[in-house]
């Protein structure tokens, strides 16, 4: 699994113009499942995104998680976290997982990340729009 963090103010998604998703402070999440990922990955990705301290403290510290700060998460599926970027122009995306893999292994990750903390999503496979107030900014790059 892969995953981008981005400490936020806030955020949203929404689908044809609908709100579907939102989190107030927190993390938005960007989840990608690769190929050959497994339910253990899935577990262990959302306890280091549970316990990633990337918010400041009282002396102004990256020392606190967002469920130290009872943040909240809202998690958007996003396949093209598998591109491979390393010949041409065009990026492929063939080292994603197969969409009904990814749909489960994402689904399952929300489910797991839920247990720490309020969990939003978008919709898996939906053309989505996505804003946020990225907080720092601090965006952070995760693989398990």
């Amino acid at each position: 699994m892969r995953a981008v963090l981005q400490r936020v103010s806030e955020a949203q998604v929404k689908v044809d113009g609908a709100l579907i998703g939102q989190c107030g402070p927190g993390l938005l999440l960007l989840v990608c499942a690769m190929q050959g990922d497994t339910e253990a990955q899935v577990e262990k990705l959302a306890q280091k995104v549970a316990k990633c301290r990337i918010f400041q403290d009282e002396n102004g510290k990256m020392n606190q998680s967002v469920v130290d700060i009872g943040g909240s998460a809202l998690v958007v599926s996003q396949f093209t976290l598998a591109a491979d970027t390393r010949s041409g122009n065009r990026p492929g995306f063939s080292a994603a997982a197969a969409p009904e893999d990814g749909k489960r292994l994402y689904e399952l990750f929300a489910h797991k990340l839920a247990a720490f903390v309020p969990v939003q999503t978008g919709e898996f496979g939906a053309d989505m729009k996505v804003a946020l107030i990225n907080d720092g900014p601090v965006t952070i790059w995760m693989e398990v």
